[in-house]
């Protein structure tokens, strides 16, 4: 037996399960105050926009270090890895140094 697609059994496109998604937040959110960064998300952005910036440029900057620092082709990966994650780096150093 071979069975018919209907509209039932067919399969979504993407949009109509992001349709979905939307219907369902929407709902769950009965005044709107759910997401509050929809009503001023430029204003949130103009806020908090400069942190990506100070990531990035630090990124560069560890890369750079840590990659000039390595001897082989593996202590450059590891460099690249550290440059990654260099605001821990960061961190550790700073509560060293204040004695925490």
């Amino acid at each position: 037996m071979e069975k018919k697609k209907t509209a039932k059994n067919r399969e979504q496109t993407w949009d109509e399960i992001g349709e979905a998604i939307g219907k369902k937040i929407e709902k769950g959110c009965k005044d709107g105050d759910c997401m509050p960064w929809k009503k001023n998300i430029k204003e949130h952005v103009h806020k908090n926009g400069c942190h990506g910036a100070f990531y990035g440029l630090g990124f560069i900057g560890a890369l750079v270090y840590f990659v000039s620092q390595a001897a082989g082709f593996w202590a450059g990966v590891l460099g690249i890895l550290k440059a990654i994650v260099w605001p821990a780096f960061f961190v550790y150093g700073m509560l060293k140094f204040l004695g925490v």
